[in-house]
């Protein structure tokens, strides 16, 4: 989880294009595996909400609530998004700006830790919101999310036909 002066920040000083951690005592690592992404994921989105302007942190809640159930939401950060869920009062969920200035870093960070267990497009879908947000366009967090979001895809193995159907 995202915690001022954590590995994140460290992290997010250290990383070259290539994903490969440097120390300025040692030098070039080792290249950051495949997990250490995953895990690094929820920091970037987690940094990259606190930057965002409230109307782009609703929209970042509202599509990483997509995939999830009522009853996953309660499972999540102490129940926080079940909560706005539920106080919506609308088919179609929407965050209001007042819930996503109460929403911390640390409840996105969970939230997006679940939502990889459920829908990795889903957490791909962030670029899209965050390339159409001029405010946080310039942010080294997006950079650095984006571009590690964009290494996941490439990595990822495709999906062809329907991979998951034990019948076929």
């Amino acid at each position: 989880m995202f915690i001022a002066g954590s590995h994140f920040d460290v992290t997010m000083m250290t990383m070259n294009l290539d994903h490969h951690p440097t120390s300025p005592d040692t030098g070039p690592q080792a290249p950051v595996s495949a997990q250490a992404q995953l895990d690094l994921v929820p920091e970037l989105v987690a940094k990259v909400y606190e930057e965002a302007p409230l109307v782009v942190r609703g929209r970042l809640i509202e599509h990483l609530l997509k995939p999830l159930s009522l009853l996953s939401l309660v499972a999540v950060a102490n129940g926080v998004f079940a909560n706005i869920a539920l106080g919506s009062g609308s088919p179609v969920l929407q965050v209001n700006p007042e819930d996503a200035q109460r929403i911390g870093t640390r409840d996105v960070a969970a939230l997006v830790s679940h939502v990889q267990q459920v829908s990795v497009q889903v957490v791909d879908g962030l670029s899209q919101i965050l390339t159409s947000s001029p405010v946080l366009a310039g942010s080294t967090a997006t950079a650095m999310l984006l571009a590690l979001l964009a290494k996941q895809a490439v990595q990822r193995t495709p999906i062809v036909g329907n991979d998951f159907d034990p019948i076929s």
